[in-house]
């Protein structure tokens, strides 16, 4: 093969996996629970043999599928998007990152501001949008920095940009960063820049991941190490610390990460474009908005036949999730799913359910074997 698209849905789950009661998602089914709304229509991933994946309930079989399918099972213990990529790029976590239910502990909090020169306000889950609306007034005016987490491992910093310019929150979510490591080492450190007056602050899109590197070889590093493009769209550059990368576009949401990867269809490389469209977690798995996340697969679905339609002789599409995010329950929490696995393309068979796969990381193994390289990371291949 000549180049490989991989598509992330973020947290389009297709069911709860045997483990979910342990990470209290009994009963989570994302897609079961979008498909209920009046806005769900996806004729076009049907076609592909999404309704033929191993536990979907929704929607008829498609009796000729386009592509080949099936459903994928997470090894690694966690229901992160940092766990999950990093599976799908091949690596397998043992252990969990950390999370901060209570906050994070007093010495780290103590030792950030001391490093950074600033007070801290909040310290405890809260939504983003929510804590510049609670704490935004009293960071203007004493200058202290809003340090929020959530239920996901990840360290949050939050300031003005009248206050606190851009480029200096870097530098704060860098010295979180260097501090995060080890027993702490979450997976991401997010600036969240934010601007407005008071009672009408808005995050703007400034945001920048700061991720722990993967603990081992990805085929994204097998990849670049042979020689061939690794093209980061959407929140992927982020997400592997920029390494295996050798390319990137930065995205605003679903919609331009579509278009993106249509423009790089068009375009002459030689190797994986990888995308991440995060509209289905960021703004509707984590909201509980059900129609908004039925709408956000729609309007995907609508977009997949100018993706075939740019697809080359030599060229393979694929289409996975990281985990689940149940828009349907009280948690706003991910949820530990089964993800789905679509492939189409002329030199791929067509039609083949592959049943479940023990771990996203056969993707990994899947896509090294198209370009006729030997495996390194974890994963084996599905075709």
């Amino acid at each position: 093969m000549k180049r490989v698209f991989l598509i992330v849905l973020d947290s389009v789950g297709i069911g709860e996996m045997p483990d979910a009661a342990e990470y209290g998602d009994a009963g989570s089914n994302t897609l079961l629970a979008a498909s209920k709304s009046r806005h769900f229509s996806m004729p076009n991933m049907r076609k592909l043999g999404f309704f033929n994946i191993d536990g979907v309930r929704i929607g008829e079989k498609e009796e000729n599928p386009l592509g080949s399918y099936a459903r994928m099972e997470e090894l690694s213990k966690g229901k992160d998007t940092t766990i999950g990529h990093w599976e799908i790029a091949g690596i397998v976590s043992k252990a969990p990152l950390p999370v901060y239910p209570q906050g994070f502990p007093d010495d780290l909090i103590e030792e950030f501001k001391r490093r950074t020169k600033r007070g801290v306000l909040c310290n405890r889950p809260y939504s983003g949008t929510e804590a510049i609306k609670d704490y935004g007034e009293r960071h203007l005016r004493t200058g202290d920095l809003i340090v929020y987490t959530s239920a996901d491992s990840v360290f949050q910093i939050a300031a003005h940009e009248n206050l606190v310019p851009t480029e200096t929150l870097y530098e704060y979510c860098k010295i979180a960063r260097e501090m995060l490591q080890g027993e702490h080492g979450v997976g991401r450190v997010i600036a969240r820049p934010f601007t407005g007056a008071c009672g009408s602050f808005v995050r703007t899109l400034g945001r920048h991941d700061y991720s722990l590197e993967p603990p081992g070889i990805t085929m994204l590093d097998q990849l670049k190490a042979e020689g061939y493009d690794v093209v980061s769209i959407g929140k992927i550059i982020d997400i592997f610390a920029g390494r295996g990368i050798t390319e990137y576009q930065r995205t605003s949401g679903n919609a331009e990460g579509i278009r993106q990867t249509i423009a790089y269809m068009k375009r002459e490389f030689n190797g994986l474009c990888f995308t991440n469209l995060v509209d289905y977690d960021m703004l509707y798995g984590h909201r509980n908005d059900v129609d908004g996340y039925a709408k956000a697969l729609t309007e995907f679905d609508m977009q997949l036949p100018k993706l075939l339609e740019n697809l080359g002789k030599e060229d393979v599409l694929m289409i996975t999730a990281d985990h689940g995010c149940d828009p349907s329950t009280a948690s706003t929490d991910h949820s530990r799913e089964y993800t789905p696995f679509l492939m189409i393309g002329e030199g791929v068979p067509a039609g083949i359910n592959y049943g479940t796969r023990k771990g996203f990381c056969d993707i990994a193994a899947t896509i090294l074997k198209c370009f006729g390289l030997s495996v390194q990371c974890q994963g084996i291949s599905i075709i």
